[in-house]
């Protein structure tokens, strides 16, 4: 496959779930979706309004690859959680795109601003 690969911030899956972005504008369909362990389990648990929206989640979740924790991401997460004041959950995730060379897709750029050799997206900006 020539898509890109993206890791999809819990942020932005729930966007995608409610309506409130649409993947067309930024993916094609042969973009690879990729999910780190623990935005999986944030999206996964999280209290849906409606059943639509879950069905989504399930969906999207069932259709992506889930990058589970390993020796090389956990190391990454010390390394960033030392050097930058970046909270543990951002950290997994930060370190899973950096690891898998991908590309972060998330709202929340801030959160991630500091971190060298991570590759942002911002869909509602760019």
């Amino acid at each position: 496959m020539n898509g890109n690969k993206f890791l999809f911030d819990s942020n932005i899956l729930i966007y995608l779930s409610k309506g409130l972005l649409d993947a067309k504008t930024f993916t094609n369909k042969e973009d690879i979706p990729y999910v780190s362990v623990i935005t999986y389990m944030e999206v996964m648990g999280y209290h849906f309004k409606n059943k639509n929206e879950e069905n989504f989640m399930n969906q999207f979740c069932a259709g992506a690859y889930i990058i589970p924790l390993n020796d090389d991401i956990v190391t990454k997460v010390i390394e960033l959680r030392k050097k930058h004041k970046v909270k543990l959950p951002d950290a997994i995730i930060a370190a899973t795109a950096i690891e898998n060379k991908l590309k972060l897709l998330t709202r929340n750029t801030g959160d991630f601003k500091n971190i060298p050799k991570l590759n942002l997206f911002n869909p509602f900006k760019n």
